[in-house]
């Protein structure tokens, strides 16, 4: 599906936070794998177990979540290098394990763009002191149907405001990046 006007539905995980075989349901890539139920409707209890406990081994470092301060600093790079790519954000939210973003991209090519604002992140979570890696591989890019679903998805993306999740829209600007 084309995306309207150019806007996309971005989000994804920390590192180690949703694995194959995870009880919250999961989806293999490409659908390759059949999991019963999702998020919502999760599997029955413990019929992935065994994946789950290997997706765990498997892991090289432990499973990534951001405390507040990290939330905020990462959030706000993610944020910056979106700018600086020339991407307009309306809307981002960051918890302690997944992020949601809704921005504009003049072409198809979402999944580039993500990954370097994740990589710049990354690297300002790393000078502050952050060990290992911090963001789960390949986001999830919606396209954005119409405007109708464009402000459905800016209000849910602001409504994680209330689970405790740091949210930044456009109306705030990037103030923290002026030099004084």
């Amino acid at each position: 599906m084309k995306p309207w006007k150019g806007w996309y539905h971005i989000n994804g995980n920390t590192y180690g936070t949703w694995l194959r075989g995870d009880p919250r349901g999961w989806r293999a890539r490409h659908h390759r794998e059949h999991c019963d139920g999702d998020y919502k409707n999760p599997p029955p209890p413990g019929k992935y177990d065994a994946l789950y406990q290997q997706s765990k081994r498997l892991m090289k470092h432990n499973p990534v979540l951001l405390d507040r301060a990290a939330q905020e600093l990462a959030g706000r790079a993610l944020v910056e290098m979106l700018d600086m790519q020339n991407i307009p954000v309306i809307a981002l939210s960051l918890d302690k394990r997944h992020y949601h973003i809704l921005a504009k991209f003049p072409d198809n090519k979402v999944r580039p763009v993500i990954g370097r604002a994740k990589k710049h992140a990354y690297h300002v979570l790393r000078n502050q002191g952050h060990q290992g890696p911090v963001w789960g591989k390949r986001a999830r890019v919606l396209p954005v149907r119409n405007r109708q679903h464009q402000v459905n998805v800016y209000h849910y993306i602001i409504d994680h405001q209330k689970r405790g999740s740091w949210v930044w829209t456009f109306k705030e600007g990037l103030h923290w990046t002026t030099k004084k």
